[in-house]
């Protein structure tokens, strides 16, 4: 008799951590690729019909489930769940997971990298140095203790930096439209407050249809004149010229950012001339303990719908 077949398990990457891995050898672990297009998915979901995929690269629309007639949960390898069609999802009673707090530590981190990186002046002083200068006369960086540190979003991302902005004997005020409570030494504020207030404002809220382009040019005239920006949630909350030009009039000291509103960032882009805008390619959550959490997050999401008998959350 020939062995039964293995249930398939799509990954929209080219690997998975092998302590996730160890999870999963009750199914056939088939690989996308890191650049896998939305046609690439389909393809290997029509010849393999997956009963879980895996969400690390790219977006999972109709298109994908309908061609994975068995699919019965797709688990993001992370917490942004905004690249999965869940409207679609739930019409066809595909459970959607995400990998909650995962990569938590590893995103606070990076934006609290991207807001010291702006106060101080760290890349274009190490440019400077390179190319043979010595500005110490000149120089002059933003000192953040006393000053007021906005988070928008209280999630498991926004409560550490909120915490970490604490510790660094900031004031912190953070918005976040379902939060009851906030971290010890964490003030609850409105939306405007938090934009007139801060000295700076650090974005940890996911995309929806109602915040997307929530910092346009209307609200960034709102601002704190000389405030800094740092997003390291999704790159559709900002109206990007908007940014440039906050940025180019001195409005904003500086920005960092490491999500786009289209990924990877085209180039040329507006960007890339812009000396007070600090840049990465949404490696936030990428560290090497976020991504075995992430990992074994995202299988136990699958095992956990599919062996309750795959009904949606």
């Amino acid at each position: 008799m020939s062995e039964t077949r293995k249930p398939v398990l799509l990954v929209t990457g080219n690997d998975l951590a092998p302590q996730a891995l160890a999870l999963l050898n009750d199914f056939e672990v088939c690989f996308a690729g890191k650049q896998c297009s939305e046609e690439t998915v389909v393809a290997l979901a029509k010849e393999k019909d997956p009963v879980a995929i895996i969400v690390r690269y790219g977006k999972i629309g109709a298109a994908v489930m309908d061609a994975a007639p068995s699919l019965k949960v797709i688990s993001k390898h992370g917490s942004g769940i905004d690249v999965i069609d869940q409207k679609a999802a739930a019409a066809r009673g595909i459970a959607v997971k995400a990998a909650v707090g995962a990569n938590a530590a590893a995103v606070a981190e990076h934006a609290w990298a991207l807001i010291l990186a702006c106060a101080k002046a760290v890349p274009q002083l190490n440019e400077r140095m390179r190319a043979g200068h010595w500005d110490k006369a000149v120089h002059q960086s933003i000192e953040l203790e006393g000053r007021t540190l906005g988070i928008v979003g209280l999630g498991e991302i926004g409560r550490r930096a909120a915490a970490m902005g604490v510790a660094m004997g900031m004031r912190v005020i953070a918005f976040d439209p379902f939060a009851t409570t906030a971290p010890q030494g964490v003030t609850l504020a409105e939306l405007p407050r938090i934009f007139s207030e801060s000295d700076v404002v650090s974005l940890h809220c996911p995309l929806t249809d109602e915040n997307r382009g929530m910092l346009n040019r209307e609200t960034l005239a709102t601002f704190k004149d000389g405030a800094i920006l740092v997003n390291t949630a999704r790159g559709g909350l900002i109206d990007e010229p908007a940014l440039v030009e906050a940025l180019n009039s001195g409005k904003l000291y500086a920005a960092g950012l490491d999500s786009f509103a289209v990924e990877p960032m085209p180039v040329p882009h507006l960007f890339q001339s812009v000396p007070n805008l600090i840049l990465s390619p949404h490696i936030g959550g990428v560290s090497d303990a976020a991504y075995v959490n992430m990992g074994v997050g995202a299988a136990k999401n699958v095992l956990a719908v599919l062996e309750a008998g795959a009904v949606p959350a």
